[in-house]
């Protein structure tokens, strides 16, 4: 491991199958801050909103002092009815914590009111793992050493119909960021394979302009998920080295950008244990807040992703973001934005999930691969004649739809697969 050269002390990347120019590049990346573009400047193409959400989210986090809050505040805020932005301040401070069970008593309440015991149940599908952005966490990133593949449409129907057969009719469409392999049109044929054979279909790709989401939206599109990876912008130029995924704020309006192309719904998060989770946290709930202020009819869902192992790297583990602290911010999440959607992926544990559905999250993926094309091998036990490619990380819940379905009833749960009725 000689060839290795850590950003910091927490990453790092297998660069003995690099070759010498690719070496030299990255190892330039790495140690020259000013041999890297601007990450708050707009690349070519790049489509400008004004949105007047950017400034409100960044200055609240900014001063945002989770240590000055003290056990009264914390007391004070479970006490009310409503949850205000300084009360949600209090409850995601460390003040907060030997408060955890109550936080949950408050927010299982707000989820039984407004969701019920309903859990919803979706799958993601990988269709290509190609990336032209060098994220120092991501397996997908373009100096890692994967087998990378992209589905044909072919390929990916055959992917969709197995997926369907199961009884799934919500699916997560994802791919690298990489424009060159995986462009627009792409993902929008993909899209409309998707729609013969799920009610709700999602996109998590690269951020694109409004027309694209449009055109998107056109090829049956429901909703988009973007991830901000860490909203200190600071530490996102730090880790994001390379490609389009570099420019902090055009990643930031992603959503809002769908919401004006006419998607129905949108979720994001940070990517929780690459920066200060807190504020970060605090950052990802109120991104969705000022958002669904100012589109109330659209839908609104948060995420809680955590930093999981991935090829070439087993030791990248999130920072200080262990079962407790999450449990805490997504109780916090709830009693805070009540209406709120909360996905709680297969980063976490089968036993995690089975407990936090029960207080505030509402929805958790089954049957995950985050392989591309190996769809038919995890569903059917059937070996795959297509060449795989590599996971983007690590899952730890492995169970298939069936077994997510039947364990979710066990608890008490009542599965749901889509609650639309199209006319």
């Amino acid at each position: 491991m000689e060839n290795n050269k850590k950003v910091d002390n927490n990453y790092f990347i297998d660069s003995d199958k690099l070759s010498e120019k690719a070496l030299e590049k990255k190892h330039k990346l790495e140690n020259c801050p000013e041999c890297r573009t601007n990450h708050m400047e707009y690349m070519e193409g790049m489509e400008r909103i004004e949105s007047d959400i950017y400034d409100k989210v960044l200055s609240s986090m900014e001063e945002y002092d989770y240590d000055k809050y003290t056990a009264i505040d914390v007391k004070r805020a479970l006490d009310k009815d409503t949850c205000s932005i300084e009360d949600f301040r209090a409850l995601l401070s460390p003040a907060a914590a030997p408060f955890l069970e109550l936080m949950a008593k408050k927010a299982r309440l707000e989820t039984q009111k407004h969701f019920g015991n309903t859990v919803y149940l979706f799958t993601p599908l990988y269709i290509a793992n190609y990336c032209e952005n060098y994220c120092v966490y991501c397996g997908f990133n373009c100096y890692n050493d994967i087998n990378r593949v992209k589905l044909d449409m072919e390929h990916i129907e055959h992917e969709m119909k197995i997926i369907a057969d199961s009884g799934m009719e919500e699916i997560l469409i994802l791919t690298g960021e990489s424009r060159a392999m995986s462009d627009v049109k792409y993902i929008g044929e993909a899209c409309k394979i998707a729609s013969k054979y799920f009610r709700m279909v999602g996109v998590e790709i690269y951020p694109v302009n409004t027309d694209e989401y449009k055109y998107l939206h056109e090829c049956g599109v429901d909703y988009v998920t973007v991830f901000q990876e860490t909203y200190n912008s600071d530490r996102y130029e730090e880790l994001h080295l390379l490609g389009h995924k570099r420019v902090f704020p055009y990643r930031f309006e992603a959503q809002e950008r769908a919401l004006m192309a006419g998607m129905r719904g949108v979720a994001g998060s940070a990517l929780l244990g690459l920066s200060d989770f807190r504020k970060d946290a605090y950052a990802s709930a109120l991104h969705m807040y000022y958002l669904q202020k100012k589109y109330p009819h659209a839908e609104i869902s948060l995420s809680c992703p955590r930093l999981r192992p991935i090829v070439n790297n087993e030791a990248i583990n999130p920072l200080d973001v262990y079962e407790k602290e999450l449990c805490q911010i997504l109780c916090a999440y709830r009693i805070f934005l009540p209406f709120c959607g909360i996905t709680v992926s297969s980063r976490e544990s089968k036993e995690f999930r089975n407990g936090i559905v029960k207080i505030a999250a509402t929805k958790v993926s089954a049957g995950v691969s985050t392989g591309i094309g190996d769809h038919e091998s995890k569903y059917t036990g059937k070996e795959s004649e297509e060449v795989e490619g590599d996971e983007q990380f690590e899952i730890n819940d492995t169970r298939s739809f069936a077994d997510m379905y039947e364990d979710m009833s066990n608890e008490g749960m009542q599965p749901v697969l889509n609650d639309y009725l199209y006319v």
